[in-house]
């Protein structure tokens, strides 16, 4: 297996809330100020769901939806949050393919850390889009990930699309 480092990483797995004993939500702490949002890659802001980009893509493009509220699974949410959520997830879809013109997209949750999430406490709604020809067997083929934009490219592209 080949070693790509990525310190920058560090920040995210060691970020721990005020207590040191859980670590910190990732979207409840980008949602926290408005003011950070291009720093935290928030491209829009809606009222019950913020979209933002996925620090760690599985292609460029890659949007996460979240709501504002803590909750870990859809029982949980009010029907405004998933009512809004898959209204920004069409508006994502229409983003996406406008800017990125993809074959196709991926849109799903995973609830639950045995289901796959990697923030299991908070939902969120996975949108990314894909091509026949990506990369994404770069992953499981030779453990490394191939994007063709930094995340500051592709927020200046999607911010204010959405």
């Amino acid at each position: 297996m080949e070693i790509i480092w990525s310190p920058w990483r560090h920040e995210y797995i060691s970020a721990t809330s005020s207590d040191n004993s859980q670590p910190a939500c990732i979207f409840c702490t980008a949602k926290a100020d408005p003011a950070q949002d291009k720093a935290t890659f928030i491209i829009y802001r809606g009222a019950e769901n913020f979209v933002m980009l996925n620090r760690y893509p599985y292609a460029s493009g890659h949007l996460l939806i979240a709501p504002y509220a803590h909750i870990a699974s859809l029982t949980d949410a009010v029907k405004a949050t998933t009512d809004e959520m898959m209204d920004l997830a069409r508006r994502c879809e229409r983003a996406l393919r406008e800017v990125y013109r993809p074959q196709g997209l991926n849109v799903g949750m995973n609830i639950g850390r045995v289901a796959g999430a990697g923030i299991a406490d908070h939902i969120h709604l996975h949108i990314m889009p894909r091509w026949g020809g990506d990369t994404n067997f770069m992953s499981t083929v030779a453990d490394t990930r191939v994007l063709p934009e930094e995340l500051t490219t592709t927020y200046q592209k999607l911010y204010g699309k959405i």
